[in-house]
């Protein structure tokens, strides 16, 4: 296993023996990863393996108890959420976080929203840069509406979108802030076969035509080792496997893990 302790600038994220405990229980312990640039990452195992404590720690909501965590050289160890979003990290979550009274484009600007740069009395006589600014982010969130394929549903309450498209608008969200490396937690939790192959479209378009590192948290194991470059392997809180699909897949204690959970 990878037990670097110092930052690397070649690679997007480092996580350095990364121990978080809630109480007496041990979310992570001793959790190292290199995610590498450009590729689509997915951190795998059975419930409760520790998978969403490593996406919260890594995005400001979790602080670890002990290890640490960078972004190229910056160390993200004890950085807040908006911190980590500022450095061009963004989060799509396992449970919506949108408001579902607004609609599709209003949840979208108001989620690009924090790349506004103004003061208040720019705002009150709103001309020049302010303008521009306002109308350079309502561009870009109409360029992923239209990448995420959301137009049809632009105007309407996300609260009346099929779960499948809301989890879709998640994902839409969390690119608006225009991200260099996108985690995302389950976005295909509880879609049918279709949905799932949109979405695993919209995964890869993400890497490809956007150029954005993934880093994917993701139960269905057939999406994983289909589209994923490397794995890391979770069993409470632990590292038990890491590798590319193939290797994975031959390992035995990963093997364990799923069929001890079956």
């Amino acid at each position: 296993m990878n037990t670097k302790t110092e930052p690397d600038s070649r690679t997007v994220l480092q996580v350095n023996e990364a121990t978080l405990d809630f109480g007496g229980l041990r979310a992570l312990s001793r959790v190292n990863m290199t995610i590498n640039p450009g590729l689509i990452t997915s951190v795998i195992g059975p419930n409760g393996a520790g998978k969403t404590s490593l996406l919260n720690s890594i995005s400001g909501f979790y602080h670890l108890t002990r290890g640490d965590i960078y972004y190229g050289e910056r160390r993200l160890t004890q950085a807040s959420p908006h911190q980590v979003s500022n450095l061009g990290i963004a989060r799509a979550f396992q449970n919506i976080e949108l408001f579902s009274g607004m609609t599709v484009l209003d949840n979208l600007l108001l989620a690009r929203h924090q790349n506004l740069k103004y003061n208040f009395l720019q705002a009150l006589i709103y001309y020049g840069r302010t303008s521009r600014l306002e109308a350079e982010n309502r561009a870009y969130v109409e360029d992923v509406i239209d990448f995420m394929e959301l137009e049809p549903y632009r105007k309407r309450t996300v609260g009346s979108l099929s779960y499948g498209v809301q989890k879709r608008v998640e994902v839409a969200r969390a690119l608006t802030l225009g991200p260099d490396l996108l985690l995302l937690d389950e976005p295909m939790a509880g879609m049918n076969i279709e949905e799932k192959e949109d979405m695993v479209r919209f995964i890869l378009d993400i890497q490809t035509e956007r150029e954005i590192t993934v880093v994917l948290v993701e139960h269905d194991l057939g999406v994983v080792m289909d589209i994923s470059d490397q794995i890391y392997v979770l069993d409470f809180g632990q590292l038990i496997g890491e590798g590319q699909p193939d290797e994975v897949a031959a390992n035995p204690k990963v093997i364990e893990a799923y069929i001890g959970e079956d």
